[in-house]
């Protein structure tokens, strides 16, 4: 059902508006003024605003401008009893839809709002078809760490250094090799994807570099590989630490050479690619367990980017569960609800095993599940699942794997000692025995900074 909002100082105007547009099936919200209707368009979603010209507080014009500002596709039909051709003239230029005179045609009344109502859906259904088919969505925050992110990508897109994506699961990685794919110069080209996690160890090969006819049993015509289909753009190798040793081995020579051979074939074919692998694994441990080829980790980390876990970037929560929000809501035609300050604090108190990735599905869970208004409780109730953030014990049973046990305690201890020596590296170093430049990569790796006062 679309939902309306009619904006006149004229009660009687407001209710016979109101009697019509029902009985078509609307659903209608009445403002007496500009300002309570500019309060309503902040808070709720609307179809379509019918706002009259001449007002107190903020007449229409002032009201379409201000409410552009803040929803830019929502349509208005502007409506005046002392309507001349420079008004109508002047509403169009400011954005409106279309003008009517007082007192309103009914048919043409009708068939305005219905117009502008289904002007709005494709418009809302145009956006959610680009977000579905680029997948290349804003990296959102202003944490240090994802500006730091955003500056390295701004730097290295235009080249064609090849750059490793460290990070946990569902912390952004794919996102962050999309934007570096769409800030170079093979933004035009292709960026092909592979998770290699997916892919059997024994497909992995052909998956990347082809097959001839007739190489394996089920090999029943050519294959062309990720490399080929990948020339001239990008190559997006996800989760490489779970690549095998042999299909590194022929990813190093293709890297090397600028060539590769597909499975079953004796032809060199040249390819030119820009690799941009990423992994959730500590690779020099699996460098030194024997799992992963030291010499394809230096290729393919000319760049390292680091991208954060959520726990380490608590102040871009809002940020994130708003335009969760705004996108989930959008593309499921309902309308947008709010995050009490509670609810903020609440979501950002929660302990994100599974980073964005899980913030997003309970943000879609809040939305259904709650009322208009999301509050402090429901966050409680629906999201917060016991997983508080983490004490000491909270956190040995928390974590299932050594290391992130290990980064998670090395944080800890790091953050608490620079605290007790005011921030003084050099004394902290000295005191906790390391070298100082092994402290400050420790603070960059961890993101830590001194509270602001």
């Amino acid at each position: 059902m679309a939902r309306i909002l009619i904006v006149d100082d004229e009660q009687s105007i407001r209710e016979t508006l109101r009697e019509i547009l029902e009985y078509e099936g609307y659903e209608i919200e009445e403002a007496e003024d500009g300002e309570k209707a500019l309060n309503l368009i902040r808070k709720f979603n609307y179809d379509a605003v019918l706002a009259d010209i001449k007002m107190p507080k903020l007449d229409g014009i002032e009201l379409l401008e201000k409410a552009k500002e803040i929803v830019p596709e929502l349509p208005f039909v502007m409506i005046s009893g002392h309507g001349t051709t420079e008004t109508a003239v002047e509403a169009t230029k400011k954005g409106a839809f279309d003008f009517i005179n007082k007192p309103p045609d009914l048919n043409k009344l009708l068939i305005t709002v219905r117009n502008a109502v289904d002007k709005n859906s494709l418009v809302i259904e145009t956006k959610v078809l680009k977000r579905q088919i680029t997948k290349t969505r804003e990296i959102v925050g202003d944490s240090p760490s994802i500006k730091k992110i955003k500056k390295t990508i701004e730097k290295v897109a235009p080249t064609d250094a090849r750059v490793l994506i460290t990070g946990e699961n569902g912390t952004g990685k794919e996102l962050v090799a999309r934007w570096i794919h769409e800030k170079s110069n093979r933004a035009d080209k292709p960026l092909i994807e592979v998770n290699c996690a997916a892919i059997p160890g024994e497909l992995i090969e052909s998956e990347l570099f082809g097959h001839e006819k007739g190489s394996f049993t089920s090999a029943i015509k050519q294959k062309l590989g990720k490399f080929e289909k990948a020339n001239g753009g990008t190559l997006f190798l996800d989760e490489i630490g779970d690549m095998s040793l042999s299909a590194q081995a022929k990813v190093l020579r293709a890297l090397q050479e600028n060539k590769i051979s597909r499975v079953g074939g004796e032809k060199d074919i040249d390819v030119n690619v820009r690799i941009i692998a990423a992994t959730n694994k500590d690779l020099m441990q699996e460098i030194a367990d024997g799992n992963f080829r030291e010499d394809l980790y230096h290729r393919i980390s000319v760049i390292v980017i680091h991208v954060p876990s959520l726990n380490e970037r608590v102040t871009d929560i809002p940020a994130l569960a708003e335009k969760f929000m705004h996108e989930i809501c959008e593309d499921n035609g309902i309308h947008k609800k709010q995050f009490t300050a509670g609810a903020m604090d609440a979501l950002k108190n929660i302990y994100w095993s599974g980073n964005i990735r899980e913030l997003r599905n309970i943000v879609e869970r809040l939305i259904i599940l709650c009322d208009q208004k999301i509050t402090e409780e429901n966050v409680q109730l629906y999201a917060n699942n016991g997983k508080k953030k983490p004490g000491t014990m909270d956190a040995i049973n928390e974590f299932s794997k050594f290391q992130e046990f290990k980064d998670y305690a090395e944080k800890m201890f790091i953050d608490a000692k620079l605290k007790k020596n005011n921030w003084n590296v050099a004394k902290t170093a000295s005191e906790i025995d390391i070298q100082r430049s092994h402290l400050y990569n420790k603070i960059e790796k961890f993101d830590l900074a001194r509270d602001k006062k």
